[in-house]
C-alpha cells in the first residue's frame, strides 16, 4: 500500500507540474497542502462565451487506485447539461484507469465548450451582449485548440528524408534561454525518426563549447513505431535526478512523437528547489509549441 502511494505521489508530481506549464496563468492552487487545484476552461482564447472552472482534490490514491474529486463550476451548468458532462468524465476515468487524466479531462470539457459555442445554444444569462460570433471564428479557433493533439504531431512528425545525409543529421531548433537566480535553462528540439538520428543530434549538440559545457543536459526523446505500433521512448536525467523521467511524462501528455527535446541547464550557484523541474517543463513546452 505504502508503496503504491509513493508511487501516486510522484505522479501527482509530474501531472501537476505538466499541467501548470500547459495551461500557465488558467492553472490555478488553491490549497498545495490539501491537492486542491483549480482550472479556468474556456472555449476559446480571445472573446469566451462559455467558461467553466473544473476544481478538483487529488486523493493520496490518485491515479494508482482513486479518482480524483472534482467539482464543475458555472453558473449556466445545470441538470442535463452537468449529468451528461458528468457522465463523461467517468467515462474517461474508467477507460483510462491507473493512469493520470487531469489533461483529458480538462480537454474534454474544453470540446464540449465549443459544441456549445458553434450550436445554437443561447449564450449564457450572464452576459447579455447583442454580439453575433461569426461561424468562421469556431473554424480558426479548432485550429487552435485541437492542436496540442492533431497539429502538434503533424508539426513534430515531419520526416526528414530527401537525402542520406538529411536522414543523418536533422535540423536542430533552439528555444528561448529562461533565467532565474543566475540559473539558466535551453531548450532545443530535433525531429528524429531512428535512435541513430538521437545519437547524432546529441553529438552534433555537444560540439557547441556553450552546451558542452551546461551543468546538465537532460534530454527525452519519442519515436512511433509504425510497424510495431508502438513508441521507442528513453529519457536522460544528467545528474537532474527525475528531470529526464518528467520531460518524457509532459511530452506523452503533449502526444507527441517522432521528436528529441534536450534541455541544457547552467547553474547559477543558487539552489532553484522544484522551480528548477517548472523551468525544465517550460522550456521544453514553448519549444515544442514553436
Amino acid at each position: 500500500m505504502a508503496a503504491s502511494d509513493t508511487e501516486s505521489a510522484q505522479q501527482q508530481i509530474d501531472e501537476i507540474e505538466a499541467l501548470s506549464s500547459i495551461y500557465g496563468d488558467d492553472w490555478c492552487v488553491v490549497d498545495e497542502d490539501e491537492k486542491i487545484y483549480c482550472i479556468k476552461i474556456s472555449d476559446c482564447l480571445d472573446q469566451p462565451k462559455w467558461t467553466l472552472c473544473l476544481q478538483v482534490i487529488l486523493p493520496p490514491g490518485y491515479p494508482t487506485a482513486e479518482p480524483p474529486i472534482y467539482q464543475l463550476n458555472a453558473p449556466w451548468l445545470r441538470g442535463q447539461d452537468y449529468t451528461e458532462l458528468a457522465n463523461s468524465l467517468e467515462e474517461i476515468y474508467l477507460q483510462n484507469l491507473g493512469e493520470s487524466i487531469l489533461y483529458l479531462w480538462v480537454e474534454k470539457i474544453r470540446e464540449v465548450l465549443v459544441e456549445k459555442a458553434q450550436s445554437s445554444d443561447p449564450e449564457p444569462d450572464i452576459k447579455k451582449t447583442t454580439e453575433e460570433v461569426d461561424e468562421g471564428d469556431g473554424d480558426d479557433f479548432l485550429l487552435d485548440y485541437q492542436p496540442i493533439q492533431e497539429d502538434q504531431i503533424k508539426m513534430l512528425s515531419y520526416v526528414t528524408s530527401e537525402s542520406q545525409e538529411d536522414e543523418e543529421l536533422p535540423p536542430i531548433h533552439h528555444g528561448n534561454p529562461i533565467t532565474d537566480r543566475r540559473s539558466t535553462f535551453q531548450a532545443h528540439l530535433a525531429p528524429v525518426v531512428t535512435t541513430r538520428q538521437v545519437k547524432r543530434v546529441l553529438e552534433k549538440l555537444y560540439e557547441n563549447k556553450k552546451i558542452a559545457s551546461a551543468t546538465h543536459n537532460i534530454y527525452a526523446y519519442r519515436i512511433y513505431c509504425e510497424d510495431k505500433q508502438t513508441f521507442l521512448q528513453d529519457c536522460e536525467d544528467d545528474g537532474e535526478t527525475a528531470a529526464g523521467g518528467r520531460l518524457l511524462h509532459l511530452m506523452q501528455i503533449l502526444n507527441v512523437h517522432n521528436v528529441l527535446v534536450v534541455v541544457s541547464r547552467w547553474y547559477g550557484g543558487i539552489l532553484l528547489g522544484p522551480d528548477r523541474f517548472k523551468h525544465i517543463n517550460n522550456c521544453a513546452r514553448s519549444v515544442l509549441v514553436e
